[in-house]
């Protein structure tokens, strides 16, 4: 018998189109709804009641607490489009997903957020732990219940999460230094460029610069890598009081690196330098890093597929609460490199849940 992953195949759609085409739910437009139905039709697709039955019995509510994205933090808006890309698939199976969104600045939006969270009484819980020390109290009340939780992008060890999915930040930065390598000649600086130590996510920058300082003391320690630390990226003043007099003074620099989603306010503040220090690299695809790079102000951004660690977040979970399938310690998202050639060529990628 042809299965639902199949059928969605066929007609180049994901599993949970299909799904909602079979049960009559909104959301599909005709023409591909009068598709799939045609291809049900011809495979003699007959739906399982007896199984789907027995799984409905059994509900699940999965909750998930995650930095709020605004037009200054435009990255956790991907992360979020594909958590709820899941949500629509293991809606058939029971599973309920409700997300709760906190400010990445304010560590008592994060607490705060987590109270609203317990009140929902979720089996399941994906977190992103952007503070460690409100963390440990919130993660020790979810072992404490006996609650299952994963992490999301910011990998932590010793807090009893069932997994973390998200991107290898060490291995990141190494590549970062990789293409940094091949743009600059021996004996060329590179100047790093991060925000300060108590920001939200610094487990995953700081990971992201050993990569990087690693690989050039190792691999090209004629390579000089400078440091700088700014307070406060959104502060123009602050940022090129920074900037300009280290590079005035240190004109061997001639790639910048900056290991966070707000490169394209470095790239921004480097038009007066652009000629002597030709190369910057950043991560993330947001709407503004992605102008910068079509601009040819970024050389290269670094995508940790945020799209894909939210679906996969949700999805591992629910495979876990559903079947007792217990995820991979690490679920790690590819590492891609992003130029201004290869700048959205592709569409997010879907991924079916259960066969």
């Amino acid at each position: 018998m042809i299965t639902i992953k199949e059928i969605a195949e066929i007609a180049n759609v994901s599993p949970g189109t299909v799904d909602r085409v079979i049960h009559n739910r909104q959301g599909v437009s005709e023409k591909t709804a009068q598709k799939i139905r045609a291809i049900l039709k011809e495979h003699d697709f007959k739906v399982n009641r007896i199984a789907r039955s027995l799984a409905m019995k059994k509900k699940y509510a999965i909750a998930v607490l995650l930095p709020d994205h605004d037009e200054e933090n435009q990255f956790w808006k991907t992360p979020l489009e594909g958590i709820q890309k899941a949500k629509e698939e293991v809606m058939s199976f029971g599973v309920d997903v409700k997300t709760f969104a906190f400010d990445q600045n304010r560590p008592k939006s994060y607490t705060d957020a987590f109270e609203q969270l317990l009140k929902t009484n979720p089996q399941g819980v994906v977190l992103v732990p952007t503070f460690k020390k409100e963390t440990k109290k919130l993660t020790d009340t979810l072992l404490k219940k006996r609650i299952p939780f994963s992490f999301l992008n910011i990998a932590l060890e010793g807090y009893g999460n069932l997994s973390f999915v998200g991107q290898d930040a060490f291995k990141s930065g190494q590549l970062a230094a990789k293409l940094m390598h091949l743009c600059v000649n021996p004996g060329d600086d590179i100047l790093t460029i991060h925000s300060r130590r108590n920001l939200s996510n610094f487990s995953n920058i700081s990971q992201r610069i050993e990569g990087f300082d690693h690989y050039f003391k190792t691999q090209s320690p004629t390579n000089i890598n400078h440091h700088i630390e700014i307070d406060d990226f959104w502060d123009s003043k602050k940022v090129m009081d920074k900037i300009a007099p280290f590079l005035q003074s240190n004109t061997k620099v001639k790639g910048v690196f900056v290991p966070n989603s707000r490169v394209h306010i470095i790239a921004k503040h480097m038009d007066h330098f652009r000629e002597n220090v030709p190369f910057l690299i950043g991560f993330d695809i947001t709407e503004h890093n992605a102008k910068a790079l079509s601009d040819d102000k970024i050389t290269f951004l670094i995508s940790q597929n945020p799209y894909q660690q939210g679906y996969r977040s949700i999805s591992s979970l629910s495979k876990f609460l559903l079947n007792n399938t217990t995820p991979p310690t690490e679920i790690l998202s590819s590492i891609e490199i992003i130029t201004k050639e290869n700048l959205y060529t592709e569409e997010p990628k879907q991924y079916a849940i259960f066969p």
